[in-house]
């Protein structure tokens, strides 16, 4: 079929100005087949499976691209797994090895267990971004409060299912981390993982956000997919608010999508997902749709504030144990950066670094970082914390007739902020 070369030409632009963009690719893969080409088009069906070997979409087109380009056997391989991805009992084409070092699938019937267990392990690496934390509570130096929360409200009875029988309770719901930004929130789910024994699958905007309509609820299920293979599993949804913004703030359908998309998925690990435990940090709770904070969603908040002064200290110590230094006195350094974020102070040690290696470069020897580094390095950065609570002021009390913010409230009139 006839294809227009200057729309070729153009998509061919937009995917060298934007090679991480997997929809235009496979979209100028597509357009490649139609335009009889498909040896171009399964290159581009490579690169996106050289990163993700279970991507869906790529493998649908390459499978496409192969039978296009009269190779038969790759087009029938790259058929066996997207089936085995979608949960099919069936190939749909058939594959026979050609040697005994060839994945072995049979010319009918199912797959044989030796099949079935490549294909598991391809798609287990597929998940790269899944991992298994070693850290716990105990290395978050500080924030004990916070640490009493996590272990009484939500910790404690996944460890106790005797206790939770016993008074009824279930684990039905997901826990939201809201805060200032720069306060530990990601690491504080991490740790979370680490005192189940779970994976930990950490997820974006970038990971489901897409130009293409329908495309962004497709990687959010495709995301909750990765997270129940891999159970028991914390899955971690970051700045959860951009994907589950309220609809009556969305002007276009493709965003309330979305949000339906996270409710839907939500709602389904109350039933058939034993091992899948949901966090979700946001900076600006008030902007979540009302829907996601209904029972079994995420319907328990836990305020994760500025660091303390223990761990401001712990901080200190972990930013600079790895760097020359002198005499540094990281218990005053605590006590002078109070209202400072975890990342604030991991700017000032950054900061005091470049200035103390500056100056080595300029006199020619190299030398520790002092505390005089240090302070200059406080005095260029200032805590980004009030801003935050500047803004979260009137939202506090104007929007808290369920007492959602009263913890909030609290801390604030206590140190006066806002």
């Amino acid at each position: 079929m006839s294809v227009d070369p200057e729309l070729l030409r153009g998509l061919r632009m937009s995917v060298e100005d934007a090679p991480e963009n997997v929809a235009l690719r496979l979209h100028l893969a597509s357009v490649l087949i139609t335009a009889d080409e498909p040896t171009e088009a399964l290159d581009h069906c490579a690169v996106v499976l050289a990163r993700d070997p279970a991507h869906r979409e790529a493998l649908r087109v390459a499978a496409l691209a192969a039978e296009a380009a009269e190779d038969g056997d790759r087009a029938a391989a790259y058929r066996a797994l997207l089936a085995g991805l979608e949960g099919r009992s069936h190939l749909p084409a058939p594959v026979v090895a050609e040697s005994e070092s060839d994945v072995p699938v049979p010319a009918d019937g199912p797959p044989t267990d030796e099949y079935d267990a490549f294909l598991r392990e391809v798609i287990d690496n597929a998940d790269l971004d899944v991992e298994r934390p070693t850290v716990t509570l105990a290395d978050v130096g500080g924030l004990e409060e916070v640490k009493r929360r996590l272990t009484t409200s939500f910790l404690g009875p996944m460890r106790n299912p005797e206790l939770r029988k016993m008074y009824g309770t279930s684990l039905q719901g997901g826990l939201l981390l809201y805060g200032p930004p720069g306060c530990g929130k990601t690491f504080l789910a991490r740790a979370v993982a680490g005192e189940l024994g779970a994976r930990f699958f950490a997820v974006g905007l970038h990971d489901v956000l897409d130009m293409w309509l329908g495309k962004s609820e497709q990687n959010l299920h495709a995301v909750f997919e990765t997270a129940r293979r891999h159970g028991p599993c914390v899955l971690f949804l970051d700045e959860v608010d951009a994907l589950g913004l309220k609809r009556s703030h969305l002007s276009h359908s493709a965003g309330r999508n979305v949000v339906v998309q996270l409710l839907t998925e939500l709602d389904s690990t109350r039933s058939d997902n034993r091992g899948l435990f949901v966090l979700g940090a946001t900076n600006q709770p008030w902007d979540l749709d009302p829907a996601l904070r209904r029972p079994g969603r995420f319907d328990r908040m836990l305020l994760v504030l500025p660091p303390d002064e223990a761990a401001r200290r712990a901080i200190f110590e972990y930013h600079l144990r790895e760097r020359p230094t002198h005499q540094i006195d990281t218990d005053r350094l605590a006590k002078r950066t109070d209202g400072y974020s975890g990342a604030d102070i991991r700017l000032v040690c950054e900061t005091a670094a470049e200035n103390a290696l500056e100056d080595s470069v300029v006199s020619g020897t190299p030398r520790p970082i002092s505390s005089r580094d240090l302070d200059q390095a406080l005095n260029e950065v200032k805590p980004s914390t009030r801003p935050w609570f500047e803004s979260a002021k009137n939202y506090a009390l104007f929007s808290n007739e369920d007492g959602t913010f009263d913890q909030l409230l609290t801390y604030m009139r206590k140190r006066r902020l806002g």
